[in-house]
């Protein structure tokens, strides 16, 4: 007798906080057969809003998402849910857009390579040619795509790379070190899918050359935070954040050193948390469930 196929889905929800909210999913998933492997839970107190992650194995085969989601509705919409269910196995389609440096972009393309990080890249697109070799080498398409000084230009290669962009029908978008501006048309049409990984502890030092403005400062700490991106500089909802301590001796040059492995590491968790549903915006703030 052939075993009924098992899916491993998640449900990501908010909505406003009430009693038994958990009470109602859990029961609605165990009268599924549903075995819940993982769950999170959190309440802001302040706009009394409830937010919550679940991770579980049901039966069912391919159909079973489509079936929670029709059957699910009914309680969301009396809890007066934001909600989503989501396949866990599923790989996500991830853009990358680099200029330069190819620290982050090595970093991730290795990580996903041996098997760390389970994403597909259907392109990287960069406004400079120096980083075909690393990519085409992983067997990535390559997009050039220079990026004029002047108005008309820059507006022609932002519209071309968001051509591209559209074509390779993405999930989510990084910006591995891509040093031009999303234009604001571009960042609400991929609302909260495009990630940054910006070499600074922000709010600190926001904008170009974070570390040179970090040595005129004097400060005894560099750090780089991995945020999406809004039409506001630097600003958006931050994901993840990590710092490096230096000393009075440490030049703009070895901050620069010291903050490329700060770089990888928060864009790769944050990346991470990101891919596996563990982030929720909620205003310009996230509830990050890191497992």
């Amino acid at each position: 007798m052939k075993m009924p196929e098992q899916s491993r889905l998640r449900l990501i929800a908010s909505c406003p906080e009430r009693i038994g909210i958990v009470a109602r999913v859990a029961t609605f998933l165990a009268e599924r057969g549903a075995s819940i492997t993982e769950a999170n839970q959190y309440q802001d107190s302040k706009s009394q809003t409830f937010f919550m992650r679940s991770e579980f194995d049901i039966d069912g085969g391919a159909g079973i998402l489509a079936k929670l989601e029709a059957e699910f509705k009914p309680l969301a919409d009396e809890l007066q849910m934001d909600w989503r269910l989501a396949d866990a196995n599923s790989r996500q389609r991830v853009v990358m857009l680099v200029s330069k440096f190819d620290h982050c972009l090595a970093y991730m393309l290795h990580r996903r390579k041996v098997g760390d990080m389970a994403f597909d890249v259907p392109c990287v697109i960069s406004n400079h040619e120096d980083l075909r070799s690393l990519v085409e080498w992983y067997g990535i398409p390559y997009h050039y795509v220079p990026v004029p000084k002047d108005p008309e230009g820059k507006q022609a290669a932002l519209e071309k790379t968001a051509q591209i962009i559209s074509e390779a029908q993405p999930d989510t978008i990084v910006l591995a070190r891509y040093m031009q501006i999303f234009p604001p048309w571009l960042c609400e049409r991929y609302l909260h899918r495009v990630i940054n990984i910006h070499h600074s502890f922000l709010p600190s030092f926001v904008g170009a050359k974070p570390y040179h403005q970090a040595e005129v400062r004097g400060v005894k700490l560099i750090g780089a935070t991995c945020h999406y991106v809004t039409e506001d500089l630097d600003a958006g909802p931050i994901i993840e954040q990590d710092v490096a301590r230096i000393g009075h001796s440490d030049t703009t040059k070895d901050m620069i050193r010291l903050g490329k492995d700060v770089e990888n590491v928060v864009l790769s968790r944050g990346l991470r948390c990101h891919l596996e549903d563990r982030v929720l915006v909620h205003g310009n703030k996230t509830i990050l469930f890191s497992k």
